[in-house]
This record gives structure tokens, C-alpha cells and sequence, in this order.
């Protein structure tokens, strides 16, 4: 739980930062789509901790599995979504790999931790 805290801030310093890059139009007038990913993965961090939380406290089986699917299933998408985010136009780009360092260190910590539930 407390990792995904970690990966929560970092996710939302890193996201106001390049969010700040991509916020200007382009020349044509039209928005960066890479601008929208900033907020994916705000949302996807965000949900990291009650899922935490919710499988820690389910005695149903079969339920438990669903919230470590789900577990399972964001920090993917933080991953894509990082990558994509290292491909934008933008200074804040240097700060990703921060980012996919903590994701694999939560990725071997959530090996083990699913493991004892």
C-alpha cells in the first residue's frame, strides 16, 4: 500500500509537470493527444490503493481475485501509458523512467504480496 502511495505522488508531480508542456496548442490549433494520458495515469495510480486495501480485507475468494486482477490490470496500464507519456514532446519526459523504476519495484513487491493473500 504504501509503494502505491509513492507511485501516486510521483505520478501526479510528474503528470502537473507535463501537463504544463502539452497544455499549449498545437500550431494548427488542435490539442496534444498525449495530454490525456497525464490524467490516465493519475486515475490509474489513484485506484492502486483501494484495490490494495479491498483485497487485504475480502475473505471471498473469488473476489479477492477479481481485485488483484484489477491490481494487476492498472499497474499494466501505468506502464503503457508511461511509455507513451516518454514519447511526448515534452521536459517532463526525463522523469518516466523515475516513474517505471517504481512500477517494477511494485510489480516484485506485489509478486510476493499476492502470494500470502
Amino acid at each position: 500500500y504504501k509503494k502505491a502511495m509513492e507511485i501516486y505522488i510521483l505520478s501526479r508531480r510528474i503528470s502537473s509537470y507535463i501537463q504544463y508542456d502539452l497544455s499549449e496548442l498545437k500550431p494548427d490549433g488542435s490539442e496534444h493527444n498525449d495530454l490525456y494520458f497525464t490524467g490516465d495515469i493519475i486515475q490509474q495510480s489513484v485506484s492502486l490503493g483501494p484495490e490494495i486495501v479491498n483485497a487485504e480485507l475480502e475473505r471471498d475468494s473469488d473476489k479477492n481475485h477479481k481485485h488483484l486482477e484489477s491490481i494487476q490490470r492498472l499497474t499494466n496500464l501505468l506502464y503503457k501509458n508511461s511509455y507513451r507519456l516518454e514519447h511526448s514532446h515534452s521536459n517532463g519526459k526525463d522523469f518516466i523512467p523515475i516513474l517505471r523504476s517504481e512500477l517494477k519495484k511494485f510489480k516484485k513487491m506485489q509478486r510476493h504480496w499476492m502470494l500470502t493473500l
